[in-house]
């Protein structure tokens, strides 16, 4: 009788349970943003995110390579990450310091400049250089064609042929007029109080161009900078930071999304993590998932045909790549 007894007792829990999971998938989760310009409509192709500009076709960061992006590949995003200058300027830029992007170095081979590079001391960093020493250098010095060439390298005139550093003012004021519904995806670097002058730079430069506040979404690898902007620019979207994406991540593979408590409107991640085991993200479940709390799933940073008709399948809201010109070509495939 009693062993009856149990069992019934352990079925009535584990119905109970089952219950549970079903109801929390079945209650529509809350939105994590009401409105979101980063989601593709159902049946549309995922948008085209230069990253960096689109550093494999032009040199990265440069007005020209945003400009090439924009007008020549189709994208409807321009990605890079955002650095102050030491006289308070947002400038674009992936790393904190200039030395492997153009000539502050000299004449001498980018191979010898990642050597002296690996001593931190020899490195010339943005936090340290006025926008005026900045822009006194050619950004194109070291890019090469594909054939390999360095063809900006003795650029005359790096101004005029948009090769030296861009400021979030001038990238604003390029495409403001003649492509007001263009989409920006960028990164706070600095953190501590540069990285909260930052956001109030960012912010302010948006009150010039107020049609692009709601077209750009901030992302920040700092908790302290994820929560000034949480807090103070609650207007602007923001981006998961990796813990956030994390929890997303666990809760969708758990099934129990409606716990998950993140309120940004982009997840960028990966295809996969290496957690020593590796953890697949391209996944149409999360994918689905996301959009059911209006957020925009985006990939970074795909570089190879395969991996690009994959994500473009599975539904995915932006493809991050450092040649827009490969995936626009994918994309005509489709279209």
């Amino acid at each position: 009788m009693k062993k009856h007894k149990g069992l019934t007792i352990f079925c009535v829990i584990l119905a109970a349970i089952l219950l549970f999971w079903l109801v929390i998938n079945l209650i529509p989760p809350k939105k994590s943003v009401e409105s979101n310009p980063f989601l593709v409509g159902d049946g549309e192709l995922p948008m085209i995110a230069a990253h960096r500009g689109g550093g494999d076709c032009n040199p990265e960061n440069t007005l020209l390579a945003f400009r090439e992006a924009v007008n020549s590949y189709g994208a409807a995003i321009i990605e890079s990450d955002l650095y102050l200058t030491k006289d308070g300027y947002l400038v674009y830029n992936h790393d904190g310091y200039i030395d492997e992007t153009c000539n502050v170095n000299g004449d001498i081979p980018l191979s010898e400049v990642k050597a002296l590079c690996k001593d931190k001391e020899n490195r010339h960093y943005i936090a340290d250089m006025t926008l005026a020493e900045l822009r006194q250098y050619n950004f194109g010095y070291y890019f090469e064609d594909e054939s390999g060439a360095r063809i900006y390298q003795h650029e005359a005139d790096p101004a005029a042929a948009g090769l030296q550093i861009a400021t979030v003012e001038q990238l604003f004021e390029e495409f403001y007029q003649t492509h007001p519904a263009l989409l920006f995806i960028v990164e706070i670097k600095d953190e501590g109080e540069r990285g909260y002058e930052a956001c109030r730079l960012l912010d302010e430069v948006l009150n010039e161009y107020p049609g692009y506040r709601d077209r750009i979404v901030v992302g920040t690898f700092h908790d302290e900078i994820e929560v000034e902007l949480k807090e103070k620019y609650p207007s602007l979207y923001r981006g998961a930071p990796v813990g956030r994406a994390a929890v997303f991540v666990a809760t969708q593979a758990l099934r129990v999304n409606l716990f998950d408590p993140g309120d940004f409107a982009c997840l960028q991640i990966p295809t996969s993590y290496d957690l020593g085991f590796t953890l697949r993200l391209d996944k149409k479940t999360y994918i689905d998932r996301a959009h059911r709390r209006n957020i925009a799933v985006q990939y970074w940073t795909i570089n190879d045909e395969e991996t690009m008709r994959a994500l473009i399948e599975l539904g995915c809201d932006c493809i991050m790549t450092d040649n827009p010109a490969l995936l626009q070509q994918v994309l005509a495939e489709y279209n």
